[in-house]
Formats: structure tokens, sequence, C-alpha cells
């Protein structure tokens, strides 16, 4: 949640307060290299405020995701292999072709104390399915295009 013509309207903090308050399980933020939604520096702030479970998606791609994951030390941390020019997340990982970057990477974060999680392919076949056990995601997460279009 970021008002994109600046300022703090909405109040990021404020609102992730209040959604804990009426009785969210936990906050799910996104930061992206660009910062054109959630900030690296809000993800700083808002921390210390999350008392519910706290979830950092992004791509590991970038070392800055990377550090700031180890730094904040959420609950959990959800890989998204989403690019740079990508609207919104819209695919998962091929845990095959990444099966060893991911192993590395999720190494990392459970080292740190933090659970991982990932998105699927929507067009994950069994073969795909039997390399996610390598991984020990927790959850697992099948994207489904059609799932984000109900309204």
């Amino acid at each position: 949640m970021r008002n994109a013509r600046g300022g703090n309207n909405p109040n990021l903090l404020q609102a992730a307060k209040d959604i804990q308050k009426f009785g969210a399980d936990g906050i799910t933020v996104h930061p992206r290299p660009d910062e054109r939604h959630i900030r690296y520096q809000d993800v700083r702030e808002l921390r210390p405020l999350v008392h519910t479970e706290f979830n950092i998606e992004g791509n590991p791609k970038h070392r800055a995701f990377i550090d700031l994951v180890l730094e904040t030390k959420p609950t959990q941390v959800t890989l998204v292999p989403d690019g740079q020019d990508a609207l919104t997340s819209n695919s998962g990982w091929d845990t095959i072709t990444y099966l060893d970057y991911l192993k590395e990477t999720i190494e990392v974060f459970k080292k740190a104390g933090t659970q991982n999680s990932s998105p699927l392919p929507k067009k994950q076949g069994l073969t795909e399915l039997n390399y996610t056990p390598n991984l020990m995601l927790i959850p697992i997460i099948i994207i489904k295009r059609k799932l984000s279009k109900i309204s």
C-alpha cells in the first residue's frame, strides 16, 4: 500500500497497526527493486510494529532484497521470480531449472530462522512438483491466473 503521488496518505504504519488490531493473522509486503509501492525503508519501519506473522515477498536475485530479509528477520519470506517490468507477480519458479539456486537461497534464509515459501508456475507438472520436496518450501503456493481475476 503506497500513495504513488507521495505523502503519507494512507499512513502505512497506522494501517498495519489497525489491520492487526482488527484480527488479521499477518502482514505481507512485497518491496520491489524500483520501490514503486512499498519501499525498503517502510519494511524496516514496519518490522517492530508487526506482532502477527510478517511475510516479505520478493525476488532474491536482487541482493538488496536478501539483505533486507536478513536485516528485518520476518516470520516468512516468499521467493517470487517477478521481473523488473512485471506489473504484478504472475508466475512461479521453474523448480527444475532453478533447483540449485533456490536450494542455496533458501538455505541462507533458513539459517537466519525464516520460513520459506515460493509460488510455482500454473503449468507445473508432476516432474516439477517432484523437485519441490528438495526445496523444503512450506507452504508451496501454486499460482492460478483465473483465481486472480475473481472479483
